[in-house]
């Protein structure tokens, strides 16, 4: 039981610091996508506050750049465009509380080479286990500040407004830098696309030095 609840606290520690360099991402899309698109036009539909927003016209340009691999182009200023994209985003925090069990040293209490640790573990296959034989001294209450960030895109048809593909992306960690994290959460909508209908997944992308 010690080590089961070592092993739940260790791995929540690890999704929140031990993967630092990676953006999690679970992507939420619903589609109605054509096969073909006569025309591959688009325009961005902004509100007010949207266009005055520096920050804003930053995340759209990365969407920019994303559907353009995906062959969309952006309308000539006088043409109107068959489809406009639609970006949303929001940054909340929440405190995230973690009670990880302390030990004592697991050598000094028989839990090393010769102890319970390797004999009572090891020898039925479970592996080295040196937190076996070492007794429960405390529990550490620790608190995390847990930034919930959230991404949505929308294309629809220009003339009617029919959505064609809506994606809501979901990253939670401990940066508080929407900037820094945005970038992978503009792939993360747009990866597989259009895939399947109505489906969450995971996407896990490496952050770049």
């Amino acid at each position: 039981m010690k080590r089961l609840i070592f092993l739940i606290v260790s791995t929540s520690l690890l999704v929140l610091t031990g993967c630092a360099s990676t953006v999690r991402s679970q992507v939420t899309a619903f589609n109605e996508w054509p096969a073909t698109l006569p025309d591959n036009s688009y325009v961005f539909e902004r509100s007010k506050s949207q266009d005055q927003s520096l920050e804003y016209r930053s995340y759209e340009s990365l969407v920019r750049n994303e559907v353009a691999r995906l062959g969309l182009t952006e309308a000539t200023p006088g043409k109107q465009p068959a489809l406009k994209i639609l970006l949303d985003y929001s940054l909340s925090v929440s405190d995230l509380r973690v009670i990880q069990p302390v030990y004592a040293d697991p050598f000094f209490y028989g839990g090393g080479l010769y102890g319970r640790g390797f004999y009572g573990r090891n020898y039925y296959g479970f592996g080295y286990d040196p937190f076996w034989g070492a007794p429960l001294v405390a529990y550490q209450d620790r608190t995390f500040q847990l930034n919930n960030r959230q991404l949505h895109v929308l294309i629809n048809r220009y003339v009617d407004g029919k959505s064609l593909y809506d994606v809501k992306v979901l990253s939670r960690g401990e940066n508080p830098s929407m900037s820094a994290v945005m970038p992978y959460m503009v792939k993360s909508a747009f990866a597989d696309f259009p895939g399947r209908n109505g489906t969450t997944r995971t996407v896990d992308l490496k952050m770049q030095d």
